[in-house]
């Protein structure tokens, strides 16, 4: 869905005349138009919803090449310039006028079976679902103490959407509590952000950097919780380093452990077999590559097998994120998942699996069944 205010679409026209116009327009529709600011301004609605229509990583077309004409019975038809993404496809829209506003919704149907390869084969069990998924229990006499308390310590300077993303990513899991712990700078900013997040501030070492003196108020933020992220825009700063080594040793509830927080530890690697079983690690190939002290390219080679061997050596479950993630538990266990899709080739979106597998933790599922259950949903 989109909307379009009609009165900034006439000034631009009047601004920068037919320019403006053919930049968004084909000449039918601009015929079509007449020199109607509201059917301007709903054809720019249409075709901005349409865009969102689309899953991210699938390219979209230019304004110009999606023409929007009434059809014989009156209703919109789309057409798509040829040697597009939309080419030949089927697109519903409506168009609507409220005031000075257009308002346009837009629905490809068709659009998923061509951009989301089938489940991989030899994977998986019936209806599709992974060894290894389940669900969390949800009592009907539930409340939010039930659903469990998950903490997320993320974000640092310029990187505040990585902590928005992973607290949500916990949110969305059902959690029935989750507490989002960042620097004390970019407090204001994620604590109006964050609605359904309870935000709380860590004195910082330098703006945004959080450190070893950081540890008490961080370990404080961790009381009481069921399950937790760590590392998500948190910064590799030296002394974040020393933060890491030390927090997560002293934190007795299961914890997923992400980006920089593994780019830290891969900076002491002999620690990794030492810290809880409890743990679940997310790298991707590079994240992984630092922390066993292979080559990228090697651990792609055999993903599965070199997954495996290392969930051994650290007595970690281990994602190795990836087209077909692979899951692997340090008693055997494999799944690999049986969705690989390009619309997860986007920044943030490991933030988000962080914070969503640790909400299945803390609802009770086992590091692995909520490694393979994140996985799953989140794909």
């Amino acid at each position: 869905m989109d909307v379009a205010a009609i009165p900034r679409i006439a000034e631009a026209q009047k601004r920068f005349g037919d320019r403006f116009l053919h930049k968004f327009l084909s000449d039918r529709e601009i015929d079509y138009c007449g020199g109607s600011p509201e059917r301007w301004a709903g054809r720019w609605a249409a075709k901005e919803a349409i865009g969102k229509a689309m899953p991210t990583g699938v390219p979209r077309p230019r304004m110009r090449d999606v023409e929007i004409l009434p059809s014989d019975d009156g209703r919109p038809h789309v057409r798509v310039a040829p040697a597009t993404t939309l080419n030949g496809r089927e697109i519903d829209v409506s168009i609507a006028h409220d005031g000075h506003f257009a308002v346009a919704v837009a629905v490809i149907p068709d659009l998923a079976p061509a951009y989301f390869p089938p489940p991989l084969a030899g994977e998986g069990q019936g209806g599709g679902l992974p060894e290894g998924f389940r669900l969390p229990a949800r009592p009907r006499d539930g409340h939010k103490g039930t659903f469990g308390t998950v903490v997320v310590l993320a974000g640092s300077q310029g990187f505040t959407g990585a902590a928005y993303l992973a607290s949500m990513g916990a949110a969305r899991s059902g959690a029935g509590i989750v507490r989002l712990l960042v620097a004390q700078s970019i407090y204001p900013i994620l604590a109006e952000k964050c609605t359904e997040v309870i935000v709380g501030p860590i004195p910082e070492i330098s703006p945004g950097v959080v450190g070893h003196a950081s540890l008490s108020g961080i370990l404080r933020g961790f009381a009481g919780a069921d399950a937790g992220a760590i590392g998500p825009g948190l910064g590799r700063d030296a002394s974040t380093r020393r933060l890491i080594e030390d927090l997560v040793p002293r934190v007795a509830a299961p914890l997923v452990l992400d980006a920089d927080a593994l780019n830290l530890l891969s900076e002491h690697r002999t620690i990794l077999p030492r810290l809880s079983p409890q743990i679940v690690l997310t790298p991707h190939p590079a994240e992984f590559a630092r922390l066993s002290g292979l080559e990228t390219a090697a651990v792609q080679q055999d993903r599965r097998g070199i997954a495996s061997r290392f969930a051994k050596v650290w007595n970690k479950v281990v994602v190795l994120k990836g087209a077909g993630t692979v899951i692997a538990a340090p008693d055997g266990r494999v799944t690999l998942n049986p969705i690989a899709t390009p619309a997860l080739a986007s920044g943030g979106t490991g933030d988000v699996l962080a914070g969503l597998i640790a909400g299945l933790m803390g609802q009770k599922l086992p590091p692995f069944e909520a490694a393979v259950t994140g996985v799953h949903l989140h794909s």
